[in-house]
């Protein structure tokens, strides 16, 4: 990533996916985003991820793995998705949002992995640094770098991988697939 984050635009960010989420979550409507109040980095378009535990327990994520809009309105938008809209979890309840920690990925653009089998994938993949997208006709499906740290093993993190994408654990490796790995500059919140 070549314009890392400074410590400060992370702290807005973390700040701004903080208010979105507690305004969603109580049912308020979200104050428009003063964007000329932005450094330029925030400003220009960005791809990002916003990921709510409590505990160490995943409570949502949702994100973008392409770059549409300014980066803090992506992070805005991900952080009330995540709260109110995946599909795995029910609704942040307003008695969860002091126990909630805000994490934020922002994703380079993804680059096609080239492969000629399934042990020479195994070989590219770099593990704790690669996000990876898998491909395969309609299907997609993604996992951060940080999912590395629960599931170390680069087959076992295709396998896992393509579970989320809908098909069987192996598909991975009897199907060439599309892939496209990413990298991610993640910061959370400090307890």
């Amino acid at each position: 990533m070549t314009d890392q984050l400074t410590d400060g635009e992370k702290q807005t960010l973390l700040r701004l996916a903080r208010e979105a989420m507690e305004y969603a979550v109580r049912g308020q409507s979200l104050p428009p985003l003063d964007i000329n109040s932005l450094t330029p980095l925030l400003h220009a378009d960005g791809a990002s991820f916003v990921t709510l535990t409590i505990d160490d327990d995943l409570r949502g994520c949702i994100g973008a793995l392409e770059a549409h809009q300014p980066l803090a309105e992506d992070v805005r938008e991900h952080a009330i998705a995540a709260a109110l809209h995946d599909p795995r979890f029910p609704p942040v309840r307003e008695n969860e949002l002091s126990r909630i920690q805000l994490e934020v990925s922002r994703l380079t653009a993804p680059l096609p992995l080239e492969y000629s089998s399934s042990e020479d994938l195994l070989k590219k993949l770099h593990p704790h640094v690669d996000g990876v997208i898998l491909r395969d006709n309609h299907r997609r499906a993604t996992f951060l770098p940080q999912v590395w740290e629960k599931l170390p093993d680069p087959a076992e993190f295709l396998s896992h991988l393509c579970q989320k994408m809908g098909v069987q654990a192996n598909y991975w490796r009897e199907t060439k697939l599309q892939i496209h790995v990413y990298r991610v500059e993640e910061f959370h919140e400090m307890n």
